[in-house]
């Protein structure tokens, strides 16, 4: 028996003897984690910053990390110790006329031993925010962070260890062969968090033991500008929802629709935005570095690409491009004239490479949109409120801002996942509770049951029964 497999076969005897922790063993596993996280937040953001840097250069924004990281997993794990004693409460729900006086109820249960498989690119918050969920609904959890961020993830290591024994949270290390043999575990759920290639590979391992899944994959999510909108904030709100973790965020804007007549004035607005949250980008410590070399170049390839086939590029600030590949940094690039036949439009981008393109209507613009997988997240920027439904009742994506970008994410009290491709499943504040939680019915019969008029054997007092039913059925 593997090293994995022991763990879990740990976890699930853990489960199986000690049953469903309360109320009060589910408040104090958060409230410890809680305040781990500030005493551990300067080496979270030491960490990973030197995940992100280029040998000694570059790295990750520190203000970034405390914004993305560690407020979000805190102002998380706040939500949901305020309302975890509502959550955890059976819910009454009605019962139907002719089985009264019976009454009917869900209980939250939690699901047993459950999978959490997070990825680079934000390495803290999302391994926190889907383990809060999982120990809010009663579980064990087994953690596979990414390989990718190994300062991060063996923080993560360090830190769950001393807040948690391994039958409550173990952390499990190392690469795609660890990865593999995770997702193959017998698990009551696997949470997952990376791309679409991979999340395929996670479900077909999960199948093999009817392992349900929560997938959050990504997708290219589209920016749609009305010729209502203001192109001066449009163009702000997009730069920092772009540029943020330089474009590395499932929710980035991908690309951007609007009318040809307003697209070099919006991507003039769009560089000058960017120059003003980043005067300089190389040696600029609030903005971020590409996660590693092998994602700095699919970028530059990406680049190269587009420019090969007669796109143009405008890039903000004026560093070297030496200075700015030796930390690993792109601007942010906006792309005009891109085409179908071009790999930015083919691939989700996750960096700071945006295209334009040209949409007349909103019914082309919902058309370009449908004609493409179902992105994780829209974003539509205007004040018309005709244009803004018809976008909204044509298309389909995980989530949608209006007149903003990302922090959508950030609502605890809206659900956060995709839909098709973008994946399955949805967590964040109640959302990711019911995920990690089986709701069990529950039917509970009265001593005196009206359920018994209808049963055999039936007589004509049944027919005459049956016949008054169907006019309220």
């Amino acid at each position: 028996m593997s090293k994995l497999s022991k763990k879990f076969e740990a976890q699930l005897k853990a489960y199986t003897q000690g049953g469903a922790p309360d109320y009060a063993q589910r408040v104090a596993n958060l409230k410890k984690l809680l305040a781990a996280i500030d005493v551990w937040e300067d080496r979270i953001v030491a960490a990973i910053s030197s995940d992100f840097a280029s040998g000694e250069l570059g790295g990750r924004s520190s203000h970034e990390t405390v914004i993305a990281e560690t407020f979000m997993s805190k102002s998380d794990l706040k939500h949901t110790l305020k309302h975890l004693k509502k959550w955890m409460k059976p819910k009454k729900v009605a019962t139907a006329m002719h089985f009264k006086p019976a009454r009917s109820e869900i209980r939250y249960q939690p699901l047993g031993v459950v999978g959490i498989i997070s990825p680079w690119n934000y390495p803290f918050q999302l391994a926190i925010v889907p383990l809060v969920a999982a120990l809010a609904a009663g579980n064990r959890v087994m953690l596979k962070p990414s390989e990718h961020t190994p300062n991060t993830s063996a923080l993560l290591k360090d830190m769950l260890a001393e807040l948690y024994d391994d039958e409550t949270v173990y952390v499990a290390l190392g690469g795609v062969k660890v990865a593999s043999a995770f997702s193959e575990l017998p698990f009551h759920h696997i949470f997952f968090t990376g791309s679409t290639m991979v999340g395929k590979i996670v479900a077909q391992a999960a199948a093999k033991n009817l392992t349900p899944v929560t997938l959050e994959l990504g997708g290219k999510s589209p920016v749609i500008i009305d010729p209502s909108a203001d192109l001066g904030v449009a163009a702000k709100r997009i730069s920092v929802g772009k540029t943020m973790n330089a474009g590395q965020t499932c929710v980035a804007p991908d690309y951007i629709l609007m009318a040809q007549k307003d697209i070099q004035v919006f991507a003039d607005k769009m560089i000058s935005s960017a120059e003003e949250l980043y005067p300089t980008i190389a040696d600029n410590p609030d903005y971020t570095s590409i996660v590693s070399d092998r994602q700095y170049q699919r970028q530059m390839d990406l680049l190269d690409d587009a420019r090969t086939k007669g796109a143009n590029i405008m890039q903000a600030g004026s560093d070297s491009d030496n200075a700015l590949a030796a930390s690993r940094k792109i601007p942010l690039s906006v792309i005009l004239g891109a085409t179908p036949d071009m790999r930015v439009m083919q691939e989700e981008i996750f960096g700071p490479l945006l295209p334009i393109l040209s949409a007349e209507t909103p019914e082309a613009a919902i058309a370009h949109v449908a004609k493409d997988d179902r992105p994780l997240a829209l974003y539509w920027f205007g004040n018309n409120v005709q244009n803004r439904e018809k976008v909204l009742d044509g298309t389909l994506s995980g989530g949608v801002a209006i007149n903003e970008t990302v922090t959508h994410v950030a609502q605890e009290n809206l659900p956060f996942g995709g839909v098709g491709s973008s994946g399955m499943g949805a967590y964040h504040g109640e959302y990711g509770f019911q995920t990690f939680s089986h709701a069990r019915a529950v039917f509970h019969q009265s001593k005196f049951s009206s359920a018994k008029m209808l049963y055999p054997p039936y007589t004509i007092k049944t027919d005459k029964l049956l016949k008054t039913l169907k006019k309220f059925f």
